[in-house]
């Protein structure tokens, strides 16, 4: 029987009450016969695996600023960051990752692509992504319609691009927020390829109906949109929750994407490496 491979979650959560590691669990759990995972308390414990020791990874959101630590945790997870990146430079079998919201805009931060800044408002709700033209052939997003709906949950955005950059790693941006056509302000960064190993979305592709609808119907989450937004657009909100079109296909979809994508290279490392 051959030997599964392992992932390692880096849970970026400290400790907060969210649905989103739950989400997490239940897609990897999907792929059982090929994957064995653990997760990791990056924030509430400092904890990071070795690198060596896994060739899978996914970095969760996480409440609170992306440009603020304690001067410890976030040391050691730039430090893996770079420790991952040098590796994949070197070795022929490489490290996948996939960045999720908070760690999507700290791996931003740290390989110095944009701006990261806080928003006028609490961008929340179920949203259209929008493929770039590079995204249009990214494989994170095969299957997926264009714009394709997600759960949207940031008072951050990255935003202001560095073109050199961009240019220098080979990182490329893949998806943007919806067309605000009323307001000025530029669209947020959604998604990019930071290599072809290191892929990250600012929205959360693990999202399911059934936690997005059980979070909404909290009587502080339902009082506090509902003066925000109106009742219309919440009711809009829960309807699109049923349409199997919106979150659920993102949910059955992309992460299953990077897990298959990245499991296939993996084995086909690895043969390469018993050749």
């Amino acid at each position: 029987m051959q030997e599964k491979i392992k992932v390692a979650i880096l849970d970026m959560y400290d400790g907060e009450p969210n649905q989103g590691m739950r989400c997490i669990h239940d897609i990897i759990n999907r792929f059982s016969e090929e994957l064995s995972f653990k997760v990791y308390d990056v924030r509430g414990k400092a904890e990071l695996p070795n690198p060596e020791e896994y060739h899978l990874y996914v970095a969760t959101g996480g409440p609170g600023n992306p440009l603020e630590g304690d001067g410890n945790w976030e040391v050691k997870f730039s430090s893996f960051l770079d420790q991952i990146w040098n590796w994949n430079l070197n070795q022929e079998r490489k490290k996948y990752i996939l960045f999720i919201c908070h760690s999507f805009q700290m791996a931003v931060k740290h390989f110095g692509l944009a701006e990261i800044t806080k928003r006028k408002s609490t961008s929340f709700g179920v949203m259209t992504i929008h493929k770039t033209e590079q995204g249009m052939n990214d494989p994170l997003f095969e299957n997926l319609d264009n714009p394709f709906w997600a759960v949207d949950s940031r008072d951050y955005q990255v935003v202001k691009p560095h073109q050199k950059v961009f240019k220098k790693l080979g990182a490329k941006i893949i998806a943007l927020e919806k067309i605000r056509s009323h307001v000025e302000y530029e669209r947020a960064i959604m998604g990019v390829r930071f290599s072809d190993e290191l892929v990250g979305t600012q929205f959360h592709p693990e999202a399911d109906p059934v936690s997005f609808l059980n979070h909404l119907k909290k009587q502080e989450v339902r009082e506090k949109l509902i003066q925000q937004k109106g009742k219309a657009k919440y009711r809009t909100m829960l309807e699109r929750l049923v349409d199997e079109n919106t979150i659920y296909k993102t949910n059955e979809t992309l992460i299953p994407n990077f897990l298959r994508q990245s499991i296939d290279k993996i084995k086909k490392e690895q043969q390469l490496q018993l050749t």
